[in-house]
């Protein structure tokens, strides 16, 4: 019964939250009207998910979510630095190729939407044979820097989550 109603509850969880921090208010009418949409939008997309992603480590996702956070915020630092204080010339951008460990289609979306949401870097292509990423960085001086970085920082948890 609670599958038919609530299909992905998770995912009903996190649109919720969403909704009111996009509202910016803690109040009935804003929860009641997140928790309606959020019960809603997995109905509708259900059969689009066939199967349901398997979420593995509560405690991994908490932290996922909390070096995710702090990364984009030192990056909002770091990126405003580059833009106030360096000439454009000195500005290394590269495209970087990031070969992928994740097998999971939601977790290689994560990865990208992670990628994308730090400033200073955004998610370009997915290779056909969903193995690689390919990521501009606006300043990479070390290439190899940036995918070890990603790999360590982000793939290895979405690995302990996901698979």
């Amino acid at each position: 019964m609670m599958k038919r109603y609530l299909p992905h509850p998770l995912l009903t969880l996190v649109l919720l939250v969403v909704w009111v921090f996009l509202v910016n208010e803690v109040s009935a009418g804003a929860v009641v009207f997140g928790l309606i949409l959020a019960v809603i939008i997995p109905l509708i997309t259900a059969n689009f998910w066939p199967a349901r992603p398997r979420v593995r480590n509560a405690y991994a996702i908490c932290e996922y979510g909390l070096i995710v956070m702090w990364d984009i915020l030192v990056a909002n630092v770091v990126v405003a630095g580059l833009i106030l204080f360096r000439k454009t010339e000195s500005l290394e951008s590269k495209c970087v190729v990031v070969p992928l460990d994740l097998t999971s289609p939601e977790a290689i979306t994560t990865l990208a939407g992670t990628i994308t949401m730090t400033p200073g870097t955004v998610t370009i292509d997915l290779s056909a044979d969903a193995k690689s990423l390919l990521v501009h960085c606006l300043h990479a001086p070390d290439a190899q820097g940036v995918v070890d970085d990603i790999k360590d920082r982000y793939e290895r948890r979405l690995k302990e989550i996901f698979e």
